[in-house]
Order: C-alpha cells, then sequence, then structure tokens
C-alpha cells in the first residue's frame, strides 16, 4: 500500500516530472491467420486485427483521461511474419508488410511490430525471404517495425545471419536515403530477445504468449532525476547506496501506476493483461532523459569515466524496484540509452563526451544496446555487422538482451547531424574508428557456439 505521502509524490510526478504510460501494445497471435493464398493471408490478418483492436485507442484514451494519466503511445505486436509467410516470396512477404502497415493505420495505432524473424541458430526458407524483404518493407511504410534475433546464450551467434543484416542495414538505408535512412530506425537486429516486449522497434508477440495480451511500458527517467535531485538537496551527504534505495522506491511507485492503467485497459477489452515493462525509455523533450540522471548523480556528462558504474546502477535498483511492485514485470525493464532519442545522450556524443566504444561498453550493464546510433553513411556492411557482433557477443556471454539500431546515414559524415523527426529525434552521427579496416574475421560466417554456460537443465 503507498502512504498519503506516496501519493502525494505520484501526483507530483504527472503534474511536472514526464511521467506517463509511455505505451500500450497489443499483442495478436495471427497464427491461425496461415493460409497459402498471400491474398486469404493478408485479409485474414486485416480481419482478426480489426476485430481485437478496434476499440484500443479509445479505451486507452479514456482509462488515461480517468486516471490523469497519458498513454502516450498505442501499438501492436503480431507474431513473426516469417513464420506467416514461410513459403512466399519477397512481393509476397511485401504486400504482408503493407496490410499491416495500412491496417495499423485504419485502427489509429503508432506502430505495429512482428515484420521478425528468429534466426540464432539458422535459417529457414521465411527467414531469409523475409530478411530479404526489410529494405523494402521498412521504406515504403510508416507504422511497420522489424526485428531479427540472430544470437542467443542457448544457441551462440549466427555469424551469417549478423553478416545478413550489416547488409541489410546498408540497404533500408540507402531505400530511405532522402530521410536520413530512417528505416534503419525501424529495424532491431537482438540477442536473447523476449517475447513480451512492447517497445517498439523489437516488439513482437512470442510464439509462448497468449492469442492476445496486453503488455505496458511505463517510462519515467525525469521522475527517477527530479527524486535524486530532490534527496540531494535536502541530503547532500548521501552516499550511492543511499541513492541507489531512492531509485528503486521511485521505480516501485512506477511500476504500481503502470500496473494499475495496464490492467483497467486489459479488463475494459476484454484481453488478458500480460506484463508491465519498467524501462527509463527518454524522449527527446527537455527533462525526460536518461542522460540528465547521469548528471544528478555527480557526473559532468554521460559517456565520461564511472558513467558504466552509475548505468549499472541505476538499472538494478530500476529492476528491484519493479519487481517489488509487481509479480508480471516483463519485456525489458531497465535503463534504455537510444542517443538519437534523448537530447541530452545526443548532446554528449556532439561534444566528444560519448563514442560509439564507450557506448558498447556500457551496453554490458543496461537493457539493450546500441540503440539509434547514426554513422557515417559510407561504414560498409562488414563494418556494421562485426559492430553488431560485438553487441551480440555482450549478450550471449552475460545472459542478457542486447541489440543494435544502427543507421548508416547516406551520403553523411561523422560530426554532421541526422534528423529522423518526432520521437526518433535527431542526432550528430558518431564516428566509427577503424571502420574502413578490412574485417576478414566477419567473413568467415558459420556459428559462434554456445558459452558453456548455456548448459543448463
Amino acid at each position: 500500500m503507498l502512504s498519503s505521502r506516496e501519493i502525494v509524490s505520484i501526483l507530483d510526478m504527472l503534474q511536472s516530472e514526464h511521467l506517463d504510460l509511455r505505451t500500450v501494445t497489443l499483442g495478436i497471435n495471427l497464427l491461425d491467420c496461415v493460409d497459402g493464398q498471400p491474398a486469404a493471408l493478408c485479409n485474414k490478418i486485416r480481419t482478426k486485427i480489426r476485430l481485437l483492436s478496434r476499440n484500443l485507442v479509445s479505451v486507452c484514451n479514456r482509462v488515461g483521461d480517468k486516471y490523469g494519466i497519458p498513454v502516450v503511445n498505442k501499438r501492436i505486436a503480431v507474431s513473426p511474419v516469417a513464420l506467416l509467410g514461410a513459403p512466399f516470396t519477397v512481393p509476397q512477404m511485401l504486400e504482408i508488410a503493407h496490410t499491416l502497415d495500412d491496417t495499423a493505420a485504419e485502427v489509429s495505432v503508432d506502430f505495429i511490430g512482428g515484420f521478425s524473424a528468429l534466426v540464432e541458430k539458422g535459417f529457414a526458407r521465411g527467414d531469409r525471404t523475409l530478411i530479404e524483404s526489410i529494405p523494402q518493407a521498412l521504406a515504403e511504410t510508416e507504422r511497420v517495425c522489424a526485428s531479427v534475433n540472430v544470437a542467443s546464450t542457448r544457441a551462440g551467434i549466427n555469424m551469417d545471419a549478423v553478416l545478413l543484416m550489416g547488409s541489410t542495414i546498408k540497404e533500408a538505408a540507402q531505400r530511405s536515403a532522402d530521410r536520413d535512412g530512417v528505416a534503419c530506425a525501424k529495424l532491431c537486429v537482438f540477442a536473447n530477445i523476449p517475447q513480451d516486449i512492447p517497445f517498439m522497434a523489437g516488439a513482437y508477440l512470442g510464439i509462448g504468449e497468449p492469442d492476445a495480451v496486453i503488455n505496458v511500458g511505463v517510462s519515467g527517467p525525469g521522475v527517477v532525476k527530479k527524486a535524486i535531485d530532490r534527496a540531494l538537496e535536502a541530503q547532500p551527504g548521501m552516499d550511492l547506496g543511499q541513492i541507489s534505495e531512492l531509485i528503486k522506491r521511485t521505480a516501485y511507485k512506477v511500476t504500481r501506476v503502470g500496473e494499475l492503467i495496464g490492467r483497467e485497459v486489459a479488463d475494459q477489452l476484454g484481453i488478458e493483461f500480460g506484463v508491465v515493462d519498467l524501462s527509463l525509455a527518454p524522449t527527446p523533450n527537455v527533462g525526460d532523459s536518461v542522460g540528465e540522471i547521469f548528471q544528478s548523480l555527480g557526473l559532468l556528462s554521460i559517456g565520461v569515466p564511472g558513467s558504466t558504474a552509475a548505468l549499472a546502477m541505476l538499472n538494478d535498483a530500476v529492476k528491484k524496484g519493479g519487481a517489488f511492485a509487481s509479480s508480471h514485470v516483463g519485456g525489458l525493464s531497465g535503463a534504455f540509452i537510444p542517443v538519437s532519442e534523448d537530447l541530452n545522450i545526443a548532446e554528449a556524443a556532439r561534444l566528444g563526451y560519448l563514442s560509439i566504444e564507450k557506448l558498447e561498453a556500457m551496453t554490458s550493464v543496461c537493457s539493450v544496446g546500441l540503440d539509434m546510433v547514426a554513422i557515417p553513411g559510407d561504414t560498409s556492411a562488414e563494418t556494421i555487422a562485426a559492430i553488431m557482433a560485438d553487441e551480440m557477443a555482450i549478450g550471449v556471454i552475460n545472459h542478457k538482451t542486447t541489440a543494435t539500431r544502427l543507421i548508416p546515414v547516406p551520403g553523411k559524415s561523422a560530426g554532421d547531424k541526422a534528423f529522423f523527426g518526432g520521437l526518433l529525434g535527431e542526432s550528430t552521427i558518431m564516428p566509427v574508428l577503424n571502420g574502413q579496416a578490412a574485417n576478414n574475421f566477419i567473413v568467415h560466417g558459420g556459428r559462434i557456439p554456445a558459452p558453456i554456460h548455456s548448459l543448463k537443465n
């Protein structure tokens, strides 16, 4: 139970600290739509999504108004499309992508995820076809998001898939060159992808999930920053153990709010409630930044020495608070550090405090990975693949989820600005050290075996 003082603090979070329900994501299982004829499959997909999501936006708005807590994004995640379109050609996969995009627009959701393939141990026919179609699909659609899982602790790293995704990212960037390669901003490459992520671009509905489920994502970097600022103003001598406890208690409150809203939305829709994903996901707005938390903790900027330790403490405290608040915490749940989507982090990259190499080190202790990182457009596919392989290795060895959203911006170089718009923000393009060096390691391909600690039964 929350005390009256804690209830008042939550009201303050709503009024002045950017607390919101970042997303309600409706997961829809489309496997019962499978059909050997593409037109019939697309018709079934359209019908099922319409049926289950026709009231999603209105219910989210109504519940948000009731509690005074805005639901910022309403999204849909579907079963991996590589399974649905397993026998189809690339043009037929594109037909599915356009069906998803058109239906998402019809029901007024912001994004629809699940144009996905799981290839950590090898390719099925549908996987290859889907990956081949990703560049054109993401360039031609507005709302469709894609994800490809290329590694896991149990399977190791599929280096053939990593290399293929390097080429896929390059092509997606070229196909959206007039928009600074924004198609790549809708594509995540994962190790150990969870089945219940509500956040885009990685969201999809896993095979072990219900037929339909409501997952919610709560974000509160501004809330955490203000809590730290108030506490240190009142008690300047607080040590890091006390600050960690403060972050944990703040995460608890935010998680309780998220579960309250999520369960009511699920009840009104008559759909099962799934998980709360408590991730400190920033926006390009001032005061809604994960990077600013580092400054409240006493660092000059994210990226300077001490940043990895600070992020480890932050991520752990958020998870502990969320786990205590709910028995249904899932997704990623921790701290995101997407460069272009966080005004403060983007500025740290511009000023040179944050490099890709330091960012990679920090991803060993955060929730995702190299997220929304703009790199020079002439970075080779092999170098992009090598960067991804390094990030996948961090996830596989540490038994955690890692991912990349790398954007090689066509025609632009390190130090130039890339503009993606809206929630995707803007950023200075980060240099890739030794990015043009020959990479004979990555072209060996094959599969890097799973680590020994994967043998847990």
